[in-house]
């Protein structure tokens, strides 16, 4: 029988298939670095580009924040100037409405009642007075509500005094101020012909 020395052929195999392995290796690294500094770099470009995206919300954000408040101090502003405008219609409004009021008891007040004290709080003026008889408090109730200036008035009390040697009767009332109706509204609304078919 023959032997053969298999030995060398065995170690150049195992020498073969080690170099195949490094070979591999090397390869699978290669590939391993070049994917990782592929993925690196596109990652890095990535947060790179979000965080310019978040800096420029940041920057516009602030000036969101900035336009906001002078927006917010342009409304408050706006407020004060109507709540002024507001305040001079009403005292352009009602300037007239004392002098209303003064001729007003100067034309309804009846002969006998002589006045104390006029206070206006609002829309309702409380008079007070003096009077000979109560039928003239009566009268001066007729004639206000009769005024197209003055409306509802009501005797809060009406009491008998003496004032200097005299018997008068001291009377308190309300009576409310209205504004009268402009031309428009005082006319009669006209009645539409309905065709009859």
């Amino acid at each position: 029988m023959i032997r053969v020395n298999l030995l060398p052929h065995r170690e150049m195999r195992r020498r073969r298939q080690q170099q195949h392995f490094f070979v591999m290796l090397g390869i699978v690294v290669a590939l391993g670095a070049t994917t990782w500094f592929v993925v690196h770099t596109y990652l890095s470009d990535r947060l790179e580009e979000q965080n310019g995206r978040n800096k420029f919300l940041q920057e516009e954000i602030v000036k969101l924040d900035k336009e906001i408040e002078e927006i917010k101090k342009l409304k408050e502003q706006t407020a004060a100037l109507l709540a002024r405008k507001k305040v001079v219609e009403t005292l352009q409004g009602n300037r007239s409405e004392v002098v209303h009021l003064l001729d007003q008891l100067v034309r309804q007040l009846p002969d006998g009642i002589y006045l104390k004290g006029i206070k206006q709080t609002g829309n309702r003026v409380t008079i007070n007075g003096y009077t000979q008889s109560q039928a003239r408090v009566s009268t001066l109730m007729r004639n206000l509500e009769s005024s197209e200036y003055l409306e509802n008035p009501s005797l809060i009390e009406i009491k008998a005094v003496a004032l200097g040697g005299t018997r008068l009767n001291e009377f308190t009332m309300n009576v409310g101020l209205t504004r009268p109706k402009s031309e428009d509204q005082k006319k009669p609304p006209v009645a539409k012909a309905v065709a009859k078919g």
